[in-house]
């Protein structure tokens, strides 16, 4: 049986090709490419596309608790 070279991918953030298998950071390269994404996040450079909501249709979505 030959054997089969260990399977890599491109990292999200700087397209290093790194290995999957045994990588504490993956899908990432390094944990400096995994903390600068996550960073991108929180700083909200990052959204995920989503349709406007009037206020009034949550309103009728969400029943609030009476007080």
């Amino acid at each position: 049986m030959a054997d089969t070279p260990p399977k890599t991918v491109r990292c999200p953030r700087c397209t290093t090709p790194a290995p999957w298998q045994g990588n504490p950071f993956r899908p990432f390269c390094s944990e400096k490419c995994r903390m600068v994404d996550l960073g991108r996040w929180a700083e909200e450079e990052y959204r995920v596309a989503a349709e406007k909501v009037d206020p009034e249709q949550l309103n009728n979505l969400i029943p609030f608790p009476e007080k």
